[in-house]
């Protein structure tokens, strides 16, 4: 008896255990999805900044490939178009903004940065599968690909008021972009809604920061480091092309 309690135990045990911690799923969605941007650059020397703000979305493709104890296994991407970027806060001694003197204005001055963007996860869930909510986590590298850029100023660069600036440094407004591709890491957290043959629909708030610089950072260039870094708030709608039937 001893021995085939034995016999059961070492064989049927795996077997419980692969059920119990690793239920597989095969599971395809995709969708698109849309957000808000706020966006600053990690200039040295610093450079006074708000937020620059700019619109994000794309596509997105998620597989399902487990479930490992509670926790719903999952790869997902996305190709988004990011409007990116800085805006500036020019300010005096006393924290006031800086009055150009030729206009009368306080000067104002914003960059915009278009990329694609490549954000890959792994993404961990927790909660109804299949309808109603779930929380999730996901990280992951992110690669951007430079489109294109742009300026805004109410100022001429030969008539900009120096001489009331707290931060003189201002190198970074005629500086083009000179690194192209841009790489980093992304993470998220968010709330998903699942509805049987309409979607599951997600909603967002990301982080990324971006290990590379977007212009040179060697003893011969100005900045030693300039990387982007941004704050998402997205809504994304996936519908399933292939699902696990449990």
């Amino acid at each position: 008896m001893k021995n085939i309690f034995l016999f059961y135990l070492f064989t049927l045990l795996p077997l419980q255990m692969q059920a119990q911690v690793g239920e597989h799923r095969n599971g395809l969605a995709v969708g698109v999805n849309g957000g808000y941007a706020l966006t600053n650059i990690g200039f040295v020397p610093s450079v006074s900044q708000g937020f620059h703000g700019g619109m994000t979305g794309g596509l997105t493709i998620r597989y399902v490939s487990e479930k490992y104890f509670t926790a719903i296994c999952s790869v997902q991407a996305e190709i988004n178009y990011t409007q990116m970027g800085w805006k500036e806060k020019i300010l005096d001694s006393d924290d006031q903004p800086v009055i150009n003197r030729v206009t009368g204005l306080a000067e104002e001055y914003s960059r915009t940065i278009n990329y694609v963007q490549v954000p890959v996860f792994a993404h961990l869930a927790w909660g109804r599968e299949q309808r109603g909510a779930q929380f999730f986590f996901q990280v992951g590298p992110q690669f951007g690909f430079y489109l294109n850029e742009s300026t805004k100023s109410n100022f001429e660069w030969s008539e900009r008021n120096m001489i009331d600036r707290v931060n003189p440094v201002c190198a970074q407004d005629t500086m083009a972009v000179e690194h192209k591709f841009d790489y980093g890491i992304a993470a998220g957290i968010g709330l998903e809604y699942s509805v049987p043959r309409i979607g599951h629909f997600q909603l967002e708030a990301r982080y990324y920061y971006g290990l590379g610089n977007i212009y040179g950072d060697t003893k011969r260039d100005y900045f030693a480091k300039s990387n982007l870094g941004s704050i998402v708030f997205k809504l994304a709608w996936l519908f399933d092309l292939k699902r696990t039937k449990n």
